[in-house]
């Protein structure tokens, strides 16, 4: 089917999602948790054939992974969306005016959702039950690389669709071609809104070329700085677990930085790394500390690459620095305003690096590895936006509603 003649269709489908109840949507997100397991083995089938055509040793390897591990933890996510509450006809305000006339702020659905993401099939699970939930019909653009992954996952979500006697069009996959993207960022009239998600040429490419609304969901370029009164054993469980619990995820740490005074605690802060075989590029002063101290083969010099690079993998820079605000310089250099830790015992390090960091999510003595939208109690999510317009970290239901304004009256006109 031509592009345009889909769009057409799922325009036309978003407009009946106001009339589906909210415990008819819940019961087709539970009955979709429920198709996503026991088609498991078909689904991991089709992953198999994306996986074959991948390297191993590509970044983005981990990402189109699926596992009946991974699955099972989709369809959790896809349950815990259906428990919570409906976004949808919240009364965001509300008054009457002198002449009687009474104004409601209410929230309401985007209507059509189009999403442009790369070699993440879970994905097509998470985007679908958040926008079912809060009302919006979606369009998918993902890429060649998950193709098969996708189009099995789509066709399940189809067959629960059809079940229930809601039309598929809801849920449209386009092609994975070029020619597809360029007509997605450019349906005005059939799209309300594009949510990229993928790598950060992906994210620029959309926004440079898109003529409907977009919402960045930014690359993760995390670092973690270890203050002067850092607790050393919070600060190497933190950095474990930010930077292997999955590499290749968007919140996984990059960059440590430590201050200078606690050079000789680097050693045990990256103590656990070699267990994961990861790869550190350390300025001067941290080679100089970590010289001996860590797996020789796996310790490399630092180079101005090191800094601002998003390795999603077994990779990660670490800068020194000598003083607190040098340490809010370089993350404010580097970063990408996704998130942002500090490993600190002291209150008044903590209050400036909250109030300093500009980022979605800003941790203290926390891992980076819970800026995502389950770990939020979101339910799931559709992105973490790290732009500042409308949504910002992780987005979830609320984020993908607007608003309209319902005014009543009684014959009430405006004078002339």
């Amino acid at each position: 089917m031509e592009v345009k003649k889909q769009l057409e269709l799922t325009l036309k489908a978003s407009r009946n999602l106001a009339l589906l109840s909210e415990s008819k949507i819940n019961d087709v997100l539970l009955e979709l948790a429920e198709a996503a397991v026991e088609n498991t083995e078909a689904i991991l089938v089709e992953n198999q054939k994306d996986l074959s055509r991948m390297d191993p040793e590509d970044p983005k390897f981990d990402r189109l992974k699926l596992t009946p591990e991974r699955i099972q933890s989709i369809a959790d996510d896809i349950r815990n969306v259906a428990s919570l509450p409906s976004p949808l006809g919240r009364i965001l305000s509300e008054t009457t005016r002198p002449n009687g006339m009474r104004i409601k702020k209410v929230s309401v659905a985007f209507g059509v959702i189009g999403i442009i993401y790369e070699a993440r099939p879970n994905v097509t699970f998470d985007v679908f039950s958040l926008c079912l939930k809060s009302g919006n019909a979606c369009v998918l653009k993902g890429g060649s690389d998950a193709i098969d992954s996708n189009t099995a996952i789509v066709k399940v979500i189809h067959e629960v669709l059809e079940k229930h006697g809601i039309d598929q069009n809801v849920l449209a996959l386009l092609p994975a071609d070029r020619a597809a993207t360029a007509e997605i960022l450019n349906a005005q009239g059939y799209v309300d809104l594009i949510i990229p998600r993928g790598s950060q040429g992906l994210i620029n490419y959309v926004r440079e070329n898109a003529t409907i609304p977009v919402i960045e969901t930014g690359a993760g370029i995390c670092h973690t700085y270890f203050d002067e009164y850092g607790d050393a054993d919070k600060g190497q469980a933190i950095v474990e677990n930010a930077k292997t619990r999955r590499p290749s995820v968007c919140n996984a740490l990059d960059c440590l930085v430590i201050h200078e005074s606690r050079l000789a605690d680097l050693p045990q802060l990256c103590a656990d790394l070699p267990q994961s075989k990861v790869v550190v590029y350390a300025d001067e002063k941290a080679y100089a500390a970590l010289a001996g101290n860590y797996p020789a083969e796996l310790l490399e010099k630092a180079t101005e690459e090191s800094f601002g690079t998003e390795f999603l993998g077994y990779k990660m820079s670490v800068k020194t620095v000598p003083a607190f605000l040098d340490a809010l310089d370089h993350i404010a250099a580097y970063s990408s305003k996704h998130s942002e830790a500090i490993v600190s015992e002291n209150e008044e390090r903590l209050d400036l690096f909250r109030k300093m960091v500009d980022a979605s999510s800003v941790y203290c003595n926390v891992s980076t590895a819970f800026t995502d939208g389950a770990q939020f109690g979101l339910g799931a999510e559709i992105g973490i936006s790290t732009q500042k317009l409308h949504a910002r970290g992780p987005m979830a239901l609320e984020e993908l509603t607007s608003y309209k304004y319902l005014i009543d009256g009684d014959g009430q006109v405006r004078p002339k």
